[in-house]
């Protein structure tokens, strides 16, 4: 039986450094007030800068509002965040 994924349509929305959006979002890895990563329909993106707040979640709709001072959106793989958290949990368990 073939499974059948909706594909949410991604977008990046940014004004003035201070407030973005995000949508097409699969899941949230982690958020602090420097860093989130996020998983997306298009790879891990990740967003950095200070004082960043998550001012509205919706993970069934696959969206994510962001405050605070944006520094840079940075893209990655999926399978390479998956590598480097493999190799944290190798090194904690040994």
């Amino acid at each position: 039986m073939e499974e059948t994924r909706i594909i949410k349509p991604h977008h990046i929305t940014l004004m003035n450094r201070k407030n973005g959006s995000i949508t097409g979002i699969k899941d949230v890895i982690s958020f602090d007030l420097n860093t989130i990563l996020l998983e997306t329909q298009c790879g891990m993106v990740t967003v950095k800068g200070h004082d960043l707040h998550v001012s509205r979640l919706s993970v069934e709709k696959g969206e994510i509002d962001i405050d605070g001072t944006i520094d840079g959106i940075m893209y990655s793989d999926v399978s390479a965040h998956a590598k480097k958290s493999g190799s944290v949990f190798a090194r904690l368990f040994k």
